[in-house]
C-alpha cells in the first residue's frame, strides 16, 4: 500500500475530528446531569455513584461504545437534609407529593467534589479521559440554590493503526506494526447549575481549551485534527399531574463551533419514588425509550433504546443504553434524588 492512500484515508479521518462531535452522546444524562455539567458535584447529601454502558448503532461495524463511572458527592455532609416521609416510604403514600415540596428548602452552602473516567471507542480510535470536580452550591433564596463548578484532569487519545480499514486493501505491515499511538490532552471543564424544587438551568463547557491533535511515528501521520470546546444548555421544570405522578419535560443544547446547533427534547414521567419512565427526540438524528425502577434507598437501574431516523437507520438496529446508581450513605433513606429530578 502506497503512503499516498495512507494519507488520504487519515486526512478523512482528521476531517471527522474537526467537524463531528468529539464528546459522546449519552440518552439517559438526565438521570445523571454531573456527566454534562461540572457544578452539579455535591448537589445531594449522599454519595451519588453511576456506571453507564452504551452501544450505539448496533449492527454497525466499530459504532461508538462508551463506558464511564462517575462519584460524586458533598465535601462535607451537613444537617440541611431531614427525616421526613421520604425516608419511611409509606405504603399507598406518594414520598415525593405535594405536601412534601410545599416544604421545601435550599440546602445550607456547601462544597461538593467528583471524579470522572470514560473510555469511548470509535474504530481504531479511543479516548479514555479521567479528571477530577470541585464545585460550590449557595443559597440565593428560600427555594433556589446556584451552583458553580469545575473539572480538571486528562484525556487520552489513542489511534490503533492495526485497525485501520482501507476499504479491503490489504495494510501495509509497517502501518500495522505500528501498533497503539497515543496523544495526552489536558482536559478541563466548567458549568454553573440554577436549581429549586421546580426548575433547573444549567450551562456548561466541555473541552475548554482548544487543542490541536496529532498522531504520528516513523509510519503513520495524522495532522489537522483539534479537540473543540463544546457548550452544552439544559433546562428542564417540574410538574404535578396529580398526588402520585409528576411531569418533568427538559431540553438540552448542544454548540460546537462549527456546527450548527443541536438539541433535545425530553419527556419523563414519574410514579412516586418508585418507576419512571419517558422519551427523547434528538434533532436530525432519532428517538429514544427510557424506563427506570429505584430498587430501593441504595440503588436505582436505568435503560434507554435509540432509534436513529438518519440513513443510519439502514445499517443500524439501535441503540442500548443502560445506568446503574449506588447511592451511599444516604442517611435519611430517600429513594429518589431531592435536587435532581
Amino acid at each position: 500500500m502506497k503512503m499516498r492512500q495512507l494519507m488520504i484515508w487519515i486526512s478523512l479521518f482528521a476531517c471527522t475530528i474537526v467537524s463531528a462531535q468529539q464528546r459522546p452522546y449519552y440518552t439517559q444524562y438526565i438521570m445523571n446531569n454531573y456527566i454534562i455539567n461540572p457544578a452539579v458535584a455535591g448537589i445531594e447529601n449522599y454519595w451519588d455513584v453511576k456506571a453507564s454502558h452504551r452501544l450505539q448503532w448496533v449492527g454497525l461495524q466499530d459504532a461508538p461504545v462508551t463506558t464511564y463511572l462517575t462519584i460524586q458527592g458533598p465535601l462535607h455532609k451537613s444537617d440541611y437534609d431531614r427525616e421526613s416521609a421520604t425516608s419511611f416510604h409509606a405504603s399507598g403514600q406518594n414520598p415525593r407529593g405535594e405536601a412534601y415540596w410545599r416544604d421545601y428548602t435550599a440546602p445550607d452552602p456547601h462544597a461538593g467534589v467528583g471524579f470522572t473516567m470514560i473510555n469511548d471507542r470509535t474504530g481504531p480510535l479511543n479516548r479514555f479521559a479521567a479528571y477530577g470536580t470541585y464545585s460550590y452550591h449557595l443559597g440565593i433564596s428560600a427555594t433556589t440554590s446556584l451552583a458553580g463548578g469545575v473539572s480538571v484532569g486528562f484525556t487520552n487519545m489513542s489511534l490503533d493503526a492495526s485497525k485501520l480499514n482501507f476499504g479491503g486493501t490489504t495494510v501495509d505491515p509497517a502501518v500495522a506494526g505500528s501498533g497503539v499511538i497515543n496523544k495526552i490532552k489536558p482536559d478541563i471543564s466548567a458549568g454553573l447549575w440554577l436549581y429549586s424544587k421546580d426548575y433547573f438551568l444549567g450551562i456548561a463547557a466541555q473541552q475548554i481549551i482548544p487543542e490541536q491533535l496529532a498522531f504520528s511515528d516513523n509510519t503513520v501521520y495524522v495532522q489537522n485534527g483539534k479537540l473543540l470546546p463544546h457548550i452544552f444548555v439544559s433546562a428542564g421544570y417540574r410538574m404535578e399531574l396529580s398526588e402520585d405522578i409528576s411531569f418533568l419535560p427538559s431540553a438540552l443544547i448542544r454548540y460546537i463551533t462549527p456546527l450548527p446547533l443541536g438539541f433535545d427534547l425530553n419527556a419523563k414521567f414519574q410514579y412516586q419514588d418508585l418507576l419512571w419512565a419517558g422519551g427523547s427526540f434528538r434533532y436530525q438524528d432519532g428517538f429514544a425509550a427510557m424506563v427506570g425502577i429505584n430498587l430501593n434507598h441504595n440503588i436505582n437501574i436505568g435503560y434507554s433504546y435509540d432509534v436513529q431516523t438518519s440513513n443510519l437507520n439502514t445499517v443500524s438496529h439501535g441503540t442500548h443504553e443502560i445506568l446503574i446508581g449506588f447511592l451511599l450513605g444516604n442517611r435519611y433513606g430517600d429513594w429518589c434524588p431531592r435536587n435532581l429530578w
